[in-house]
């Protein structure tokens, strides 16, 4: 029996919504962890800015239409992405609880 796979296009942001990081992954919950564990590190842009707060994501079936979708979605300016968060989340509301079961990781290892 095939497995069905699970990608996702996600936006998040820093304690203060003014930096957006547009990213992809197959599995959300462990990716926002890592973003968090990151934060602060200055080899990476989520890490630079303390991006690790979920505020946007879409489910794909198939990895090369989330691809397709992320990078549709970083060459927008910050305009479009907010209006796009907002068809979602209209109060920028941090999601992170809410996809891995509690926040921040430490409470949920």
């Amino acid at each position: 029996m095939p497995k069905n796979h699970e990608y996702y296009v996600y936006i998040v942001t820093n304690s203060g919504k003014n930096v957006f990081y547009t990213g992809v992954t197959n599995n959300l919950s462990r990716r926002l962890i890592e973003h968090w564990e990151n934060r602060g590190g200055k080899s990476t842009f989520a890490g630079r800015y303390y991006c690790y707060y979920l505020i946007f994501y879409e489910k794909y079936k198939y990895i090369s239409n989330a691809i397709s979708r992320e990078k549709e979605i970083k060459g927008w300016r910050r305009e479009k992405k907010l209006t796009l968060v907002k068809t979602m989340n209209p109060d920028l509301s941090f999601l992170n609880a809410a996809v891995c079961g509690g926040w921040p990781p430490g409470k949920i290892r």
